[in-house]
């Protein structure tokens, strides 16, 4: 693990991680507590702060990675970064001068110019790293996002209160700043990612979708996102009312919920970053996704404090075999002159999903009860887990991991 540190790249990416991670938890929630404090804690002005920062992702999402596979993404990143940077800056003005609404921009440009950079930075791992460590980085990368889940919202709420919403937000342009600041040591960009394309934006965005039609495991997994997401959604608004009306605690008790999840999740990212040679990605997702399924059913059903807070434990722990196994099949199935545009065709359909029925959960309580809620979400991920085991076959069958 310490040889793996000491290497450059890893340091620059993870250096940018850590920085970035302080300057968007910040921004989160000085954000949100600003607008409450400006509309009195209007719902339709909170729910646009989810819009801000989702909407970008439908938009620029496969454009980004259709770009990302077209520029150098050291360079990509770096100026990402400053010009998220520059967009803060100039919102502060705009604070001090215009309106309060400006503030919504800084969330919607970095979001979009995200878009851009995250692809790269996917492109340069694969690049530039063996494939037996290319596990063991994103279990620390996913680990770092753990932590922040954690202990984010202990440092944007402290902050804000604290400083106010002016310092908040430089504070997050300087954390652009310094990820930029901590990309420059990435190593120079290769030969091949020099190269000027020869074709069109919309030939490689056009060929970017055929290469994932053509290939079985991305198809696969592209189902199995889109069945997560539907899932994920239908029951990520509805937390308040297991503690509510399933547990019958007052709704503050959410916290130890959250809390009990992202205790989990920090566990299960050390887990797998110790164990990452050992576990196959399609075998971590698989596991994650099972786990998730019986963990929602439960939770449906249960009326005892004790055992929801622990499955919420049990959940957060294998989420991160879910996420490292997303990635690690993206980038093991990816020639590294698609992922922008793989990345870009596939993460849009979980958040798509997600966002969906997220948007119709509130009905359809209503129409269905709770518990009928988290059953269904159970059920879709069981769906999801079932777009997997056409993989495990075809490795049986073969002998290879991954078949297409």
């Amino acid at each position: 693990m310490l040889d793996l540190i000491g290497n450059r790249l890893v340091r620059a990416i993870l250096g940018s991680a850590l920085f970035l991670q302080i300057g968007i938890w910040v921004r989160n929630f000085a954000v949100l507590l600003f607008v409450m404090e400006q509309t009195n804690g209007n719902a339709l002005a909170i729910s646009m702060i989810s819009v801000a920062e989702y909407t970008p992702i439908f938009i620029f999402s496969f454009i980004g990675g259709t770009f990302a596979d077209r520029w150098r993404p050291k360079r990509t990143m770096i100026w990402c970064d400053i010009l998220s940077a520059i967009s803060v800056f100039g919102v502060l003005g705009t604070l001090v001068f215009g309106t309060w609404k400006a503030v919504f921009f800084t969330t919607i440009i970095s979001a979009i110019l995200s878009q851009f950079s995250q692809p790269s930075g996917m492109k340069l791992i694969k690049e530039h790293l063996p494939p037996e460590r290319i596990q063991a980085v994103m279990s620390i990368y996913q680990t770092i996002f753990t932590i922040f889940m954690i202990l984010g919202p202990i440092l944007g709420t402290f902050v804000y209160h604290k400083f106010g919403i002016m310092v908040s937000i430089s504070i997050m342009g300087l954390a652009f700043l310094l990820s930029a600041g901590s990309l420059t040591f990435l190593p120079v960009d290769s030969v091949s990612a020099i190269q000027k394309p020869v074709t069109t934006l919309g030939q490689e965005m056009k060929a970017g979708i055929h290469y994932v039609l053509a290939k079985k495991t991305l198809t696969l997994l592209g189902l199995c996102f889109l069945a997560a997401g539907l899932g994920g959604g239908l029951v990520q608004p509805l937390g308040i009312f297991l503690i509510t009306e399933r547990l019958g605690l007052p709704k503050e008790s959410l916290q130890w919920l959250m809390t009990f999840n992202g205790l989990g999740m920090l566990a299960g990212g050390i887990i797998v970053m110790i164990f990452a040679k050992a576990i196959s990605p399609q075998k971590l997702l698989a596991f994650g996704m099972f786990i998730s399924a019986i963990g929602l059913a439960i939770c449906g059903f249960s009326t005892f404090p004790w055992l929801t807070y622990l499955v919420h434990l049990l959940m957060g722990l294998v989420l991160p075999c879910i996420m490292i196994g997303i990635n690690m099949m993206m980038l093991q199935n990816s020639d590294n002159e698609f992922i922008g545009r793989v990345n870009g065709i596939l993460m849009p359909l979980y958040t798509g999903a997600m966002v969906l029925t997220m948007s119709m959960a509130g009905v359809l309580k209503e129409m269905f009860t709770l518990v009928a809620m988290y059953e269904a979400a159970g059920v879709l991920y069981i769906v999801g887990l079932l777009f997997l085991v056409p993989l495990f076959n075809a490795q049986s069958a073969k002998g290879t991991i991954f078949i297409d």
